[in-house]
């Protein structure tokens, strides 16, 4: 009988739901079988989805805010259900267990397995709990405090970190962020590759005034550079200030709205400009494509951009200017400096962070019905 997970993430911030989907792609094709779910969507959506909007807005107009909450959770006791909105969650994944029946569960997101803890508590019989930690480097005490069998973490750094701060070694497991198992499938642009033209991605956010000036940045500061302007959910709200920059700067710019192949574009870009976020930052590393930030949330991206700049594959660009810059410096003598990011990356590795992650949680599963 194939081993079943269940996976359970949260909409707050997209690195927990892409690690999920992610790893699950990587059960499916190693023939487990995997369900994703988002307790706090299926127990009490119209909450989460204000929480979200609350979110994405703190963290996008008042990052200093976000920080000083982000700062308050370290002392928080998250054992005791003290938050009335995560009761109808909880019970859902109470639900969930009793119906699925998982041999394992995998969190994404670093509440569930204090639910799980309550839930479990009694039962003669429990699945394994494993956690994705889905930040680098600096790691929130909600994560380092989780009741979990063991810790799934996106790199050494990060590993060396958690048991810094008083985890056992032998449940920091480094896996790598699980990226879509398809990473390891495709081949990045090498290091001697040519440059010209100079391929840029850019993952914008919800700003028309940011996207003009970023943009143009990148064009204007060397005219071997194209543009894809990757818009996905803000397609709409962006497309006509997109449409104008591919006006200004002919046969330079192409708009993509919500696209699959995430991928196969950032294998084929030479460099990628975006947030600092958990999934962004990991996909670039696994597509070992260079990438510039342009904004980070305080606190939870921190270690995600800190994690780029010890590798030597990014770095922070937090004016157009400072972008400018930064190609310019990539592209000077031949491109050394993009050339020297690009053999950081692949020495770095971690392109099949879901996989390995897959394998490991599937060789415990076999290990405990075994012992």
């Amino acid at each position: 009988m194939a081993a079943r997970i269940l996976i359970v993430t949260a909409a707050f911030g997209e690195g927990h739901n892409s690690a999920a989907r992610n790893f699950a792609l990587a059960l499916e094709e190693l023939g487990a079988e995997a369900k994703v779910a988002d307790p706090c969507m299926l127990g009490a959506p119209f909450s989460t989805l204000w929480l979200c909007r609350g979110y994405r807005l703190v963290t996008t107009y008042a990052p200093r805010l976000w920080y000083r909450i982000y700062q308050r959770t370290d002392g928080v006791d998250f054992s005791r259900q003290k938050f009335p909105l995560m009761r109808k969650p909880e019970r859902k994944l109470g639900e969930m267990l009793d119906t699925f029946q998982p041999d394992a569960v995998v969190a994404t997101y670093p509440l569930y397995p204090y639910f799980l803890e309550r839930l479990l508590a009694g039962r003669t019989t429990r699945p394994l709990i494993q956690t994705v930690v889905t930040d680098s480097i600096e790691i929130n005490a909600a994560w380092l405090k989780a009741p979990t069998d063991a810790w799934l973490v996106t790199d050494p750094l990060t590993a060396d970190a958690m048991v810094r701060a008083g985890l056992p070694a032998e449940k920091v497991i480094d896996t790598g962020f699980p990226v879509n198992p398809c990473f390891s499938r495709l081949e990045p642009l090498a290091a001697d590759a040519p440059v010209d033209p100079f391929r840029v991605l850019f993952f914008a956010t919800p700003n028309a005034v940011q996207l003009k000036r970023i943009s143009r940045a990148v064009l204007e500061g060397s005219a071997n550079t194209k543009l894809t302007l990757a818009l996905g959910k803000n397609l709409r709200l962006l497309y006509r200030t997109a449409r104008a920059l591919s006006k200004e700067f002919p046969g330079r710019v192409k708009i993509k709205g919500w696209t699959r192949r995430v991928p196969q574009m950032l294998n084929t870009h030479h460099l990628v400009i975006g947030k600092a976020g958990g999934a962004t930052v990991h996909e670039a590393i696994a597509a070992r494509c260079p990438m510039l930030v342009h904004h980070l949330v305080p606190g939870q991206e921190e270690g995600n951009l800190k994690l780029l700049e010890k590798i030597g594959g990014g770095k922070l660009t937090a004016s157009p200017d400072a972008v400018r810059g930064a190609v310019n410096d990539m592209l000077s003598d031949g491109a050394a400096g993009w050339r020297s990011m690009k053999r950081k990356l692949a020495a770095h590795g971690r392109n099949a962070g879901a996989i390995s992650a897959a394998n490991y949680v599937l060789e415990k599963i076999a290990e405990k019905k075994k012992g």
